[in-house]
């Protein structure tokens, strides 16, 4: 088939990233910038296009398509996007204007079902028909595969295990329900609860968030016959060991049919270059069918 490149982007609420994946699923280069704050819809979408530029300018080669992990919800196949922790955009047409700028397709899906495909083309998942790929960062999101193919739910926006609730009795989450894990667990949440950023929370916080997280992993376990989550995110990936702990005793606690036993949490295999290679293999269809070596 010879070499192709993907343009490979990743929106998130604290930073927007794009780099060059080949079909190799190597990420070649890559730019990041911090996501705009209080800026309108359009600018926030104008410092993508620079970034986006700056990436192409830096490269000498043809870039085939393009694919994009945004945070959700969104409407089917990324028709318009209305990320939670990015609330210029509401509805917004990110998929057209993106082919409209770039002049190339546009692949637009959730940003955690991306981390999921990257890590069953080339981390912790490659060979596992059904998994749980989640990323605990500034919010929360999931990603599934189930019998070997990525899934989508009616609208797309399957895996949004940030929403289950955690904690009845808990904090308010962005989407309005009391409890949920994204309103207990993320970035945002640690840090409205603490008064610190979560680099600086404490080793109890830390062991409660793999708590949280070890028991919304239990509920997606024994309602799909599961038996591996991968875990990546800023959150996650620098709590390390504390949080794992935590979140694989929790997984543990929480189930107890004879299928469950032997549920794993582990970390993310592909670290921080997994967002934008699961955004490449969006853009090279990886995943619409059974995923491809």
């Amino acid at each position: 088939m010879g070499d192709r490149h993907c343009l490979a982007i990743d929106i998130g609420g604290t930073k927007m990233a794009c780099g060059i994946v080949n079909n190799d699923g190597d990420l070649l280069l890559r730019g990041v910038i911090p996501t705009p704050k209080g800026t309108e819809g359009d600018a926030l979408y104008a410092a993508l296009v620079a970034l986006v530029e700056s990436v192409r300018e830096r490269s000498d080669v043809v870039i085939d398509c393009c694919g994009v992990g945004c945070g959700g919800p969104m409407e089917p196949d990324g028709v318009t996007v209305s990320p939670l922790n990015i609330t210029a955009w509401k509805k917004f047409p990110l998929k057209e204007r993106l082919a409209n700028s770039l002049e190339m397709d546009v692949t637009v899906d959730n940003d955690a079902k991306a981390f999921a495909l990257g890590e069953w083309w080339k981390g912790s998942a490659q060979g596992v028909d059904s998994f749980l790929a989640m990323v605990v960062s500034t919010g929360i999101g999931g990603g599934l595969v189930v019998d070997g193919r990525l899934i989508n739910g009616r609208l797309g926006n399957a895996g949004h295990i940030g929403h289950l609730v955690v904690e009845p009795q808990g904090r308010r989450c962005v989407c309005g329900v009391i409890g949920c894990l994204e309103a207990e667990a993320s970035g945002t949440a640690i840090a409205a609860m603490t008064g610190w950023p979560a680099k600086d929370a404490s080793s109890e916080i830390r062991r409660r968030t793999g708590t949280m997280v070890g028991r919304a992993v239990a509920s997606v376990v024994t309602l799909l016959d599961l038996s591996l989550c991968i875990v990546a995110g800023s959150v996650a990936l620098g709590f390390g060991e504390p949080f794992f702990t935590a979140a694989q005793d929790e997984l543990e606690r929480c189930t107890g049919l004879s299928y469950t036993e032997g549920a794993r949490i582990v970390r993310a295999g592909l670290g921080d270059a997994g967002p934008l290679i699961g955004a490449g293999a969006l853009g090279f269809g990886i995943g619409r069918d059974k995923v491809q070596s």
